[in-house]
This record gives structure tokens, sequence and C-alpha cells, in this order.
């Protein structure tokens, strides 16, 4: 039997005004219901293994057998390990991942991202279980498989499932996000340590939207809806492309550059640097040489960590490609452009930004990364 779109589940991908209803804009079950579903039609895949198998169509794609061997379970949040998502890979490439299983329904990663949905338009709140959907897919799938690095294969977490995070929405599609750590949240599950400022901890922008302002729209967006506060954080370490966002963001609002600062949790003063004053201090000759002079010996903290068996990752790795995006953009993930020295692709840059919540990962997708997701991992650009 063929399973073709957009004729899987006629209540859920319906016509509505020349349109598709997308999965954002229809998901309403309960996740534990959903769960169970998802389940189910696994061990239907498993009974099945050994008779004629269904296919699944993706336009312009070759017709994938849905089975056992193309599909795995990875955890939906970052420490629990009982919500899953079940996905579905190329039988030829198993770290290209195709379609995320909901409701009955295979739904191409492409579609996920999409809404019909006039009013999601901007930055919006992650509320309902269909927008955290969304940013599983845009953290997980999209940036933590689709950023290229050559060198080096990184797994990505997803977010825990109380995070607070926007998700920019552009003409029907979610093309970028950003979460935050609230002043008063815990760390990490293993200390009774809790911020003292809000903390932008991950910002990224699809390649195909970059060069277009969104990097500087969600530092300043992030600024705005913490008025009340005096201080707030970018969790350390920033890279040298983000370092140019917060440069041109804080050279177009002066007002902002008292209040950013770098931090490390918990964010005490001890642990956090004021950007500007960073830049300005980097931006002189005596500054340069004092950077060049530390960055040539590991800071404790890093030896910390590799004391405790934690395996550095130079620059964004990669465990997957997105199918409709496999070859969209050869460029590195850590690219920057020369062409244009006051963007230099920011946004590229801003994805660099988050800290890679993940460990060296080589088993392929569904392995266990272990409990290392309650700590936050350096990217070194």
């Amino acid at each position: 039997m063929e399973i073709s779109l957009p004729s899987m589940n006629s209540m859920l991908i319906s016509l509505q005004a020349g349109g598709h209803l997308y999965l954002v804009d229809t998901l309403v079950g309960d996740p534990e219901v959903l769960q169970v579903d998802a389940e189910t039609y696994y061990e239907k895949l498993l009974r099945k293994s050994s008779s004629t198998p269904d296919v699944f169509s993706i336009p312009g794609r070759e017709e994938v057998k849905l089975e056992d061997s193309c599909v795995c379970f990875v955890p939906l949040y970052r420490n629990n390990p009982t919500s899953k998502m079940l996905l579905l890979t190329d039988p030829k490439d198993k770290e290209t991942v195709l379609a995320v299983y909901l409701n009955q329904c295979w739904w191409p990663v492409e579609d996920v991202v999409k809404t019909a949905d006039p009013s999601r338009d901007g930055l919006i709140s992650v509320q309902t279980f269909g927008e955290r959907i969304v940013l599983f897919v845009l953290n997980y799938i999209i940036f933590g498989m689709l950023e290229e690095s050559s060198a080096n294969d990184a797994f990505f977490l997803p977010h825990s499932a109380t995070e607070c995070a926007k998700i920019l929405w552009r003409n029907g599609e979610a093309v970028a996000f950003y979460s935050v750590k609230m002043k008063g949240s815990l760390c990490d599950g293993t200390t009774s340590q809790c911020y003292l400022l809000p903390v932008l901890d991950t910002i990224f922008v699809r390649r195909k939207y970059r060069r277009g302002g969104l990097g500087m729209k969600m530092l300043h967006d992030f600024c705005q809806s913490f008025l009340a506060e005096d201080a707030l954080g970018i969790s350390c370490p920033i890279s040298a492309a983000m370092y140019q966002v917060c440069q041109k963001f804080l050279q177009t609002y002066p007002e902002e550059q008292k209040r950013l600062w770098e931090v490390e949790a918990p964010g005490d003063w001890s642990q956090r640097v004021n950007i500007w004053l960073k830049i300005q201090m980097e931006s002189s000759p005596a500054g340069k040489a004092k950077v060049d002079f530390q960055t040539s010996k590991p800071r404790q903290s890093d030896a910390d960590q590799r004391s405790k068996g934690v395996e550095y990752i130079l620059g964004v790795g990669k465990v997957a490609r997105v199918a409709t995006e496999k070859n969209n953009d050869t460029a590195a993930a850590g690219t920057l452009n020369s062409e244009d020295p006051e963007e230099k692709d920011l946004e590229q840059g801003a994805g660099n930004t988050q800290q890679c919540k993940g460990v060296r990962k080589r088993t392929g997708l569904g392995g266990s990364a272990g409990d290392t997701a309650a700590k936050q991992f350096r990217i070194i650009p």
C-alpha cells in the first residue's frame, strides 16, 4: 500500500482556503496518548517486517519502505527519556531524517515547520504541544543535523519540556528560534543552583533566511522582554561571529550596552563579563595582545570539564541532514562571509552561539546520549 501526501490523513491534512492545514495547526491530542499511538504503530511495523511493507512518498524522492530498519525513537525532551519521537530515516543514509510520526501520520520534516494560520507571524512564545514539536524539529533535526561540520559529528540534545523559547514565523514557516534560561530556574538537574539573571541560551536562524537581520531582531526582542532587569546574560562562551552580532546590536541600541553580559551559570558577578566592554578592550592593540596570550592556555573550567571526561567539539557538528535541504547549501556551519564586513553571515554566527547540549556521538540516531544532558558543553569556534 502506498501512503502519499497530502492524502495520508484527511482529518489532519485538509484543504482550507486553497491550502493545507499543517501539524502545528491541528495537533490537539494528549501527548501521552500520541506516544502510545506511535509505539503501537512501531509494533505493527515489527510484525509486518516479513510481509509487504507500506511505502512513504515525498515529492522528488524515491519511495521509502516503512520498515523497522528505517525508523527509530529519539527523546523529545532533555532529561525525560519517557517522551519520545518516532523518526523515519533514509534507508540509503540513516543519518538523514525524512519525517516524524504523529497522529497516525508521517509528516515530512519541512511540513512540520509550516503553518496555514496567518496569525502565526513574527516571534511567538512556544506554548502548545504542536509548537514544542516545531521547536524540537528546528533544534534537534534542522539545527543539530543540518549544520555541517566536515571534521566532527555531534549529538544535539533537545530542549527541556519547560524550556522558555520563541519561534520566529515568516510567510507560513518557522524560520528561527531562541531560548532563554529564566531568572530563578535551575541551572541543571544535579545541583540546587538557580540562574541569577535571564540568559539567552540558544539562537538559530535557518540558512535560507540569514543575512536578513533576524539575529538582531531576536536579540532586541530578548532585551525588550526583560525591561525591568538591570542585567541580561548571553550564555558563555560566545563565538566570534556572535560577538559581531552583539557589536552591531549594541552600536544600534547603545542603551543596552550596560545590560548585556557574557555569563557562566548561575551568573554571579564573578561569572559575568560585560559584552560591550569586552568588545572595546579586544578592539584595542593591548586588548588583542592580551586575548592572544590568554587563548593560548586552556581555562581552568575547560581543564575541569576535560578531567570529567567531556570531549570538546570543535565547531557545530552534524549527525544527519534534513532531506529537503540536503543539497541547498554547501557552506560549512562555521564559515563567515568576508564580502560584507558588517554582516559576515551574522545569523550563522548566532547559530554557533548555542552551547552544544550533547557529547560526541558516533552510533547514529536512536542511541543513548547518557546523562550528560544536564551539563553545558562548549563549542569552540
